[in-house]
């Protein structure tokens, strides 16, 4: 069983490769994304992060390393903040960046759109 610390750090990795040029709703939102795939999926962060084809930083291991110290501790801070307070983004577990548009979001309900991703559920 993954502790609570280790899915912080998925979770941390994940917003910064990510979102971390995002504004903290935009960090946020996919932070509840990722939380709300574990939840459905009832998998462990690090399950849902690494699950392939899913988020295109974990394609490559050389990537996982963050370079912006002061980005990473800006996402570790909102890891913290989305594992204890509620969903916004009513159950989004989809996103995409706003310039694009994927053939696999005509079959989901739009949510939102936070920063530069627009959000979906099923």
């Amino acid at each position: 069983m993954m502790s609570f610390i280790e899915g912080v750090l998925w979770l941390t990795l994940n917003i910064y490769h990510e979102a971390r040029s995002e504004p903290q709703i935009g960090k946020l939102a996919v932070a509840h994304v990722t939380l709300n795939r574990a939840l459905e999926k009832n998998q462990s962060v690090e399950e849902v992060v690494t699950a392939p084809y899913q988020f295109s930083w974990t394609f490559t291991k050389n990537s996982y390393l963050p370079r912006e110290p002061e980005a990473f501790k800006e996402c570790f801070r909102t890891a913290l903040k989305a594992m204890i307070s509620p969903d916004f983004t009513n159950g989004a577990t989809y996103y995409h960046r706003k310039d694009i548009h994927p053939a696999w979001a005509d079959s989901l309900t739009y949510v939102a759109q936070w920063g530069d991703h627009k959000f979906y559920r099923r």
